[in-house]
């Protein structure tokens, strides 16, 4: 613990700073506001200070400089506002607490230390010459993260600088007054961990908390992987390590990377909003996020709708056994395995041979390019172009024969009609084209003149007989180019591919898929898994498992489409992704490195992948030197109670080592009917909300149980309740009614797991997704049992009431 002498000088050297931040804030709000109101007034004015005269070369030349300067003038202020928000903005983030951490440094060949004090942005005083706070993510900075008192060194583009590193000492502030400070060897990136060693630890828990920040230091720092993935449990900081390393990568290479060129995909639209705020709180714009079923949606368009995860989970925790259950279930695997990715290229490099489905472009009523002479096309290529660039020729053959067919059309009958009910504004962009030579004249009366010759009522005087018949061609023309537009939309965008036929062709049996993708073997329900897709297909629907490969033979056959602007790639809960999905993302964005984070001990879908080992996909996605592994067995998040009680559903749960924070243990109520449970569970909930807890969840293991529990729990007089689905937007506090596979990746103070039965929990696919309910708790975890049946079981000890 620091002495009190120290302590007043730190807290004397912080008031110092937080006048200064005042001060400074006070001073750039006006310097904003004046030049927003400049800028707004300039975009006002700026026709009016602009001369536009075009009648001489000159005259041209000056007001094309006039609009440049002014141009210039505009774009100035604009600038100049954006900085001084900017800066308003970093100040104001700085104001209630302005540091974090300090290190004295003594570099080698001087003689005095240097105090540097870490926050999340950069704070100079007036004269530009000393800081009084440095950004976290600058060079000397670095120090602070990487090294312990001693020997130290940071890297700058000028060279390595050496020293000697004095004192290293961490802070916490709240508005302007310090709560705990203690002078460290180590980093704590975590709340909770500040205010243990804050209030003093022994030597064993210094460890411990070295270990957890190395682990994270390391995530958030690893400037060379093509992939890295951190495989870690429940509570063990996977998200805030990702979340900081983002913010590190945009200080870092700030002159290179945007914040718009990094993209998160996040387990649902929820946890986005959960996460939302913690970038601009470390001094940074917010990523892209999304989630991977918006890119699928995008993906397919408006032709096919494809199931989302969250009712494909819904359909396999909630239906009962049976055949056509157990065909879904071993699809959706099948589906996701590395077989089926492996049986697609088969099945394309089968379609250059033979196969291939188009639609055959139809105008008015009429077949204009038949499907069947778009096939006699296409296998008229070379054989050894693959099949992508063959369509690549097709299209650009199809978009030439649409061009003869078009001004085959300009004299067909149906022209002339359309020509006698010309509307006028389609008919004013062709007098102008033809007329843009002949100096003013007059629209209307030409109009007419038309209007009448068409009609057979032309006038006797009219001299210009072919300029009238080159008019009348004009319009020909530009009718049938209008009529044409469509057809040309449908070969720019592949449509004349059935693609929906190809992959629906995969499934017409046994022997037929073996033979089309070279395969040895299917699964052992595949009859029944054609019938299923094919059914789905038919109402033009995807299962969820069929989206990406469906999007990959579509690539596969149309060529890929990249994004090449983006650079990092995040996926939380990577667990859950398949196969064909890392496949998929690694195509859609062949520049980006990717950060994966996951726990497989939370993988609730049948697709789940492994995140670690040796045989792992994501290993061996970009290679095995390409790729880094780091694992997190330490969970802090829940107190030690929590974490004993919960490790214990899964095998191999013993590794998960739980963080030195005690609490009660979890409480289970057996009550005799659902009513008795609802009844506790709204005592319990008034009760946590007496104590202060800011959120809470009751948690059930399907959407329709959620929503049957929350009406429960409304009857038993529950205020302030909130359902939410697939379809909730935002994260809020409160007490929330949700299904477990909606809670992953959110914490809340307390959990009520409604429903904690072995019947309800009962086979063992479920029981990670029980773990991943009771992982949501930081303090308090209560469990419910209505009906006499038995509790799931875990080891670590509950309390029965």
């Amino acid at each position: 613990m620091m002495n009190e002498r120290d302590w007043k000088q730190e807290q004397a050297r912080l008031d110092e700073v937080t006048e200064k931040l005042r001060t400074r804030i006070a001073e750039l709000e006006p310097e904003a506001s004046g030049l927003r109101d400049q800028a707004g007034d300039l975009r006002k004015r700026f026709w009016e200070e602009v001369t536009v005269n075009t009648a001489t070369d000159e005259d041209f030349e000056e007001t094309f400089y006039s609009i440049k300067q002014q141009e210039a003038l505009l774009s100035e202020r604009e600038r100049s506002y954006r900085l001084r928000q900017q800066q308003w903005k970093g100040l104001s983030r700085l104001l209630p607490s302005p540091y974090f951490g300090r290190i004295d440094f003594i570099e080698d060949g001087l003689d005095a230390s240097e105090q540097v004090y870490i926050g999340v942005s950069s704070f100079v005083e007036s004269d530009g010459l000393r800081f009084l706070v440095y950004d976290w993510r600058t060079p000397i900075a670095s120090m602070y993260y990487d090294h312990a008192p001693g020997p130290a060194f940071y890297d700058t583009p000028g060279g390595l600088v050496s020293g000697t590193m004095e004192l290293k000492r961490q802070y916490q502030i709240r508005e302007g007054r310090l709560q705990n400070v203690f002078d460290t060897s180590l980093t704590i990136g975590d709340e909770l961990l500040q205010q243990v060693l804050g209030h003093g630890a022994d030597a064993q828990m210094k460890t411990i908390v070295a270990t957890i920040q190395k682990e994270q230091n390391a995530i958030i720092r690893d400037d060379k992987s093509r992939m890295l993935i951190v495989q870690g449990a429940a509570g063990s900081g996977k998200t805030s390590a990702a979340l900081q390393r983002v913010a590190y990568l945009l200080y870092s290479h700030r002159e290179r990377l945007k914040a718009d060129q990094i993209v998160l995909f996040s387990p649902n639209p929820m946890f986005n909003s959960y996460v939302s705020t913690v970038l601009p709180e470390l001094g940074e714009e917010n990523m892209q996020q999304t989630t991977f079923q918006e890119y699928l949606e995008i993906g397919l368009g408006t032709g096919l709708r494809p199931e989302d995860p969250f009712d494909q989970i819904e359909y396999v925790l909630s239906e009962s056994a049976s055949r056509a259950y157990e065909a879904r279930l071993e699809g959706i695997a099948y589906k996701a395995s590395a077989a089926f990715l492996h049986a697609l290229r088969g099945y394309a490099n089968w379609l250059g041979r033979a196969g291939m489905r188009f639609v055959g472009i139809r105008f008015r009523d009429r077949d204009l390019i038949p499907a069947e002479r778009m096939e006699a096309q296409f296998y008229g290529y070379d054989p050894a172009v693959n099949v992508a660039n063959r369509v690549a020729m097709l299209q650009e053959w199809l978009l030439q024969e649409l061009a003869a067919l078009e001004r085959e059309e300009r004299e067909a009958l149906w022209v002339q009609e359309e020509l006698d009910y010309l509307d006028k504004d389609d008919y004013a962009a062709a007098f102008r084209e033809l007329h843009q030579d002949r100096g003013v004249f007059d629209f209307a009366e030409r109009y007419e003149q038309v209007q009448e010759r068409l009609q057979g009522r032309s006038r006797r005087d009219e001299s210009d007989f072919d300029y009238a018949e080159r008019e009348e061609q004009l319009l020909r023309k530009q009718v049938v180019k209008e009529r044409f537009k469509p057809l040309r939309r449908i070969v720019k965008r592949m449509r004349f591919i059935d693609t929906n036929g190809l992959y629906a062709q995969l499934f017409g049996g046994r022997e037929a898929y073996l033979a089309m993708t070279g395969e040895t073997e299917a699964p052992a329900l595949w009859d029944d898994i054609c019938e299923q897709t094919k059914e789905k297909l038919g109402k033009l629907e995807l299962f969820y498992e069929d989206a990406t490969p469906y999007l990959y033979l579509k690539e596969l056959v149309e060529g890929v489409r990249t994004n090449t602007e983006i650079r990092h790639v995040f996926v939380d809960e990577g667990q859950d992704y398949s196969v064909f999905q890392y496949e998929f993302l690694k195509r859609l964005f062949p520049r980006a490195r990717m950060t994966v984070l996951g726990d497989f001990g939370q993988a609730i879908f049948t697709q789940a992948t492994e995140l670690h080992g040796a045989d792992s996909p994501l290993i061996r996605l970009y290679g095995e030197s390409d790729t880094r592994l780091i694992r997190l067995v330490r969970s802090y998040r829940s107190t030690r109670e929590i974490v004993s009680f919960a490790r214990e559903l899964l095998p191999d749960g013993r590794e998960i080592v739980p963080f030195e924070r005690s609490g009660p243990k979890p409480l289970l109520a057996k009550t005799a009917s659902r009513e008795q449970s609802a009844a506790k569970m709204a005592a319990d909930v008034a009760a946590l909300r007496a104590e202060g807890f800011a959120s809470i969840a009751v948690i059930a293991k399907t959407a329709a149980e959620s929503a049957e529990a929350y009406e429960a729990l409304r009857a038993q007089g529950s205020p302030s309740l909130r359902l939410v689905t697939k379809e909730t937007p935002t994260f809020e506090k409160g007490t929330l009614v949700l299904p477990a596979y909606l809670a992953k990746g959110v914490e809340f103070d307390a959990v009520l797991i409604c429903d904690a039965s072995a019947q309800t929990y009962g086979r063992e696919s479920e029981r990670k997704l029980f773990y991943t309910a009771c992982t949501r708790a930081m303090h308090r975890l209560l469990l419910y049992a209505a009906g006499g049946v038995d509790a799931v079981r875990a080891g670590g000890g509950c309390v029965v009431v």
